[in-house]
This record gives structure tokens, C-alpha cells and sequence, in this order.
């Protein structure tokens, strides 16, 4: 390998991506769009759930059981005279739950053993049900100690629940996502920049060219290799920094643990790009591929969005094939829980055996051939 001719096919392509400054946005301008759009637009939080509240027989401990419903951020309720008009707006799509209070309410709500409320949830969205049933039963479960302490006796519930939350105390599902986006970002970035790269060449008929030159392959693939890492590293800190400083999602790790695994991943992304990118030599075909091969895997089955465990034996082994699945555990761990290495070194590992393989296959299919 020689290195003059490498550092000029670097030039080279530092002057392709001046002149082509999509290469640019992919790597700087779709992390920002991205990191907006799900830090502010996406929230697996449940806030303001419309929610109809029925009385049967106005007291003040109902009025007291509703304020807290009423203050609470999770809910936004509205006031309807009975079941069937209630009923009615949650088939309309006007509510997501209806809390029925019934007459006997006041006389029941500080015994022991049944709830004299009924609760109806809309389950089309399974998740967000559950969610709604929690808060709900947390309302309730406030109001009767309160209760209970005004009153000045003790609450009869057989077990008592002292809850501690590790690594996301706060339960806010932006913390959870930004990490895990991050490692979709990189994604995309790398597999997108490389490829196009050599498929643009073939487009452009500059291909011809560089075959007849005395460079090795090796060389043409890490000239085209290096900026695009510099690149995409950059983007990976720009992710970061907005993911701290915009959205204060705690960094717990340790910064240069963060940098070594994303530039782990982002060779691995890389080298899936240059695979991509030596086998189709057209640029909207490359484009496709690698959306559909690299991309859609990271969204779906990296445990970005979807728990991995829950999933059918069979896609949890697919899952070992999808490299963000690897560094979205390690980005989870490094800001939220820190340096856990139990948990960072396998995923570490997984990566670098990944990178391997795609940059090795990079290599193998790679010919200086117009054929």
C-alpha cells in the first residue's frame, strides 16, 4: 500500500464531496432533522389521555378523588352525566377511558378489598391502555393514603410496594430513544455515504479511470473509506452533543468508551455501505439496498423501539446479524446506566466481528474489472 497514492485518492474525494454537498446533509443535516423530529415529535410517554368522568352522586370525597385526576399531567378530563353518553364519546373517539363513580362510592372508598370505581379503557392501542390502567390505579392508590392520613388511620393494603427505578428514574421515554436513535442515525449515515460512493463513480464513468491507474484496490477502497469516517464521526457528535445539551439526556459513561464504539459501529456501517455499493452500480439502486437492508433492520429489530425478548425465537436470532442491535445496547448502557462492561464488552465484541466480515466482503467482491 502505498501512501501517496492513498492520501490522493483521499484529496480526491474530499473534493467530490465539496462538490456534491448531499454527502454533507446526509452526514450533518439528517442527524439534526432526525434528533428534532423524535426528540420533540415521538413519545412513547402518555400525556393529556382524554379521559370521561362520570358521577353518579356528587360528594366531596369525589370531588377530591377527581382534582387529583384533574391536576395530574396524564390526563385531561371531561365531565359527562352518565354511562351512555360517555360510552358514546369513547366509540366516537372523543375519550381513551371512562372512570365511573358509583353511588356508593363515599361509603366504600376507605374499605379494604373493592375498588368502588370502574374504570373502561380503549385497548385498540394495547400499550397505551396499560399505561392508562398504571396511572390510574397510581391516582387511586395516592388518594387513598391521603385519605386515609387525614382521617388518621392506617390503610389496610396486605402488601406495600417500595418501588426504586435504576437508570431512568425520571420514566421518561425521551432518555430512552434519543441513545438508541443515535445508533440509527449512524446507521443510515454510513451504509447511505459509502453506498453511493463507488456506485457514483460507475455513473459518472470516473470508475474507467481510476482502473487503469496503478492504485490496489485495498487503496481505493480506504481512500474512499477514511473521509467518509471523519464524516460520519462528526455527526456522531453532533448527535451527542444535541442529545445532552438539548435534550439533557444524562451522559453516565465515560465520553471515550462513547467514541470508541462509535467508531466501532460506524466502520461496520461503512463497511455495510461499501458491500452495497460494489455490488449495485447504480446510485438509486444502492440507495434502495441500502434502506432496505441496513436501515429498516436497525429501526425494527434493534431493540430501538421493540424489546428483542418479546419477540418469536426466530427473529431474535435474525437480530444477530443487525450490527445496531450491538451498539444501541452499548449507547443504552453508556448514557443512561454507565460503563457497564458486562454488558458493553459482548456488544463490543458482536461489532467488531461484524465490521470484519462486511469490510473483508468489501475487499473480496471489489475487482479493478469493467465487467
Amino acid at each position: 500500500m502505498n501512501r501517496m497514492r492513498v492520501k490522493g485518492l483521499m484529496r480526491k474525494e474530499v473534493y467530490e464531496i465539496v462538490r456534491d454537498p448531499s454527502s454533507i446533509a446526509i452526514a450533518f443535516v439528517l442527524p439534526l432533522v432526525l434528533l428534532l423530529i423524535f426528540g420533540y415529535g415521538v413519545s412513547l410517554d402518555a400525556r393529556s389521555v382524554p379521559v370521561a368522568e362520570v358521577v353518579e352522586q356528587p360528594t366531596y370525597l369525589t370531588a377530591s378523588f377527581l382534582s387529583e385526576l384533574d391536576h395530574s399531567p396524564w390526563f385531561h378530563p371531561a365531565r359527562y352525566p352518565d354511562q351512555a353518553s360517555a360510552e358514546q364519546a369513547m366509540m366516537q373517539g372523543r375519550v381513551q377511558a371512562i372512570l365511573w363513580l358509583r353511588s356508593d362510592f363515599s361509603r366504600r372508598s376507605l374499605s379494604s378489598g373493592e375498588t368502588p370505581i370502574h374504570l373502561t379503557i380503549n385497548g385498540v392501542d394495547a400499550n397505551q391502555a396499560r399505561i392508562i390502567q398504571n396511572y390510574v390505579n397510581g391516582t387511586w392508590q395516592t388518594w387513598l393514603q391521603q385519605q386515609a392520613t387525614l382521617q388518621g388511620q392506617p390503610l389496610a393494603v396486605p402488601v406495600v410496594a417500595d418501588v426504586r427505578i435504576w437508570f431512568n428514574p425520571a420514566l421518561t421515554s425521551r432518555d430512552y430513544l434519543i441513545p438508541g436513535l443515535i445508533a440509527i442515525i449512524m446507521t443510515l449515515i454510513g451504509a447511505l455515504l459509502t453506498a453511493l460512493v463507488v456506485a457514483r463513480e460507475w455513473e459518472r464513468g470516473t470508475m474507467e479511470g481510476i482502473m487503469v491507474t496503478p492504485v490496489a484496490k485495498t487503496e481505493i477502497l480506504l481512500g474512499k473509506l477514511v473521509p467518509y469516517f471523519v464524516m460520519g464521526m462528526g455527526g456522531m457528535m453532533l448527535s451527542t452533543a444535541m442529545a445532552v445539551f438539548l435534550f439533557h439526556v444524562p451522559l453516565r459513561g465515560s465520553l471515550t468508551v462513547l467514541i470508541g464504539s462509535a467508531a466501532l459501529f460506524l466502520l461496520t456501517a461503512l463497511g455495510m455501505g461499501l458491500a452495497i455499493s460494489v455490488l449495485a452500480r447504480s446510485q438509486f439502486v444502492a440507495a434502495m439496498v441500502a434502506i432496505v437492508t441496513t436501515f429498516l433492520p436497525a429501526f425494527i429489530l434493534s431493540g430501538f423501539l421493540f424489546d428483542i425478548r418479546s419477540m418469536p425465537q426466530a427473529i431474535q436470532v435474525l437480530t444477530h446479524i443487525v450490527a445496531a442491535r450491538y451498539f444501541v445496547a452499548t449507547l443504552q448502557s453508556s448514557f443512561l446506566a454507565g460503563d457497564l462492561w458486562s454488558v458493553i464488552v459482548p456488544n463490543l465484541l458482536g461489532l467488531a466481528v461484524l465490521c470484519i466480515v462486511f469490510l473483508g466482503l468489501s475487499v473480496l467482491r471489489f475487482r479493478k474489472r469493467l465487467d
